[in-house]
């Protein structure tokens, strides 16, 4: 099985690609970074067939992304690593920016060229030679923005996220239609728009509010 055969069959694919630098402080055999991202709305379905997705158990979906991904990696001679479990903490976010294929956009959030603000990375595998992918302009320069003002209450109103705000709606009634469907500046986004299920932005959002 090839590698993109494992990533398709995981629901994963390769969103960024980085030149590793001395300062990452990773592994010495390591000459560039392949950052995984959920492929979807397909991942959904793969994940919630996994015993993580019904056991009951904390963190469901990072104890999926080190069995699994840390599988790929073994079976292809490469590291695993994870935005998640440290320290040491990896610095994706830097990472996926390095990469050229995602971007800060307006509201602070990153946006993806293919994945817009529903961009996320559930690892990377570290190897010492991999095909690049070109890096891609912002998709927002051209946008007409209606993530600027999709926040009901005004989030990001300062230029920064402001999360207690965001969490204090999200346990209203009101709140309903972001806790439920999603966050509505991630889905105001053109780019990736039907990317993802109501089921699964109603899982992230259940994690993110501590519900």
């Amino acid at each position: 099985m090839t590698l993109a055969e494992r990533l398709a069959a995981a629901g994963l694919f390769v969103s960024g690609t980085v030149e590793v630098a001395p300062q990452d402080g990773l592994a010495p055999d390591v000459r560039r970074l392949l950052l995984l991202s959920p492929d979807e709305p397909r991942f959904w379905d793969i994940f919630q067939t996994a015993p993580e997705a019904g056991d009951g158990a904390p963190d469901p979906l990072d104890r999926w992304s080190a069995r699994v991904i840390g599988g790929i990696a073994e079976a292809e001679g490469a590291h695993a690593y994870f935005p998640f479990g440290g320290p040491p903490w990896h610095p994706f976010v830097g990472w996926a920016l390095r990469s050229g294929r995602s971007h800060a956009s307006p509201v602070g959030l990153m946006v993806h060229v293919e994945a817009g603000l529903f961009v996320s990375w559930r690892g990377a595998l570290g190897v010492a030679e991999a095909p690049a992918l070109a890096p891609a302009p912002s998709p927002c320069p051209a946008c007409d923005k209606p993530c600027l003002s999709a926040c009901p209450v005004g989030a990001f109103a300062s230029g920064t996220y402001d999360v207690p705000r965001c969490k204090g709606w999200l346990g209203r009634p009101e709140g309903a239609a972001c806790r439920d469907g999603g966050c509505l500046v991630r889905r105001a986004c053109p780019v990736g728009r039907e990317r993802r299920r109501p089921a699964q932005s109603a899982f992230h959002m259940r994690a993110f509010h501590g519900a």
